[in-house]
């Protein structure tokens, strides 16, 4: 017998790429791979935890990230 549970669903956020990784240290490329993104313009919908907010917060002159 399974109980059902009800799940909140958190918060999103929308991050697009809008400045290339060229000339930048190594980490905030690795960062912007671990994020999902790999070209410009590409654009990525992830939860609003603290662990992608601070990987957003490391490479935030390269993105534009709107709430969702």
């Amino acid at each position: 017998m399974y109980s059902t549970v009800n799940f909140k669903k958190m918060a999103t956020i929308k991050i697009t790429q809008i400045k290339s990784a060229i000339n930048y240290p190594k980490r905030q490329k690795d960062t912007l791979k671990a994020l999902g993104l790999s070209k410009l313009n590409k654009t990525i919908e992830k939860e609003d935890s603290p662990q992608v907010l601070g990987m957003v917060r490391a490479v935030e002159h390269l993105l534009k990230v709107e709430k969702k």
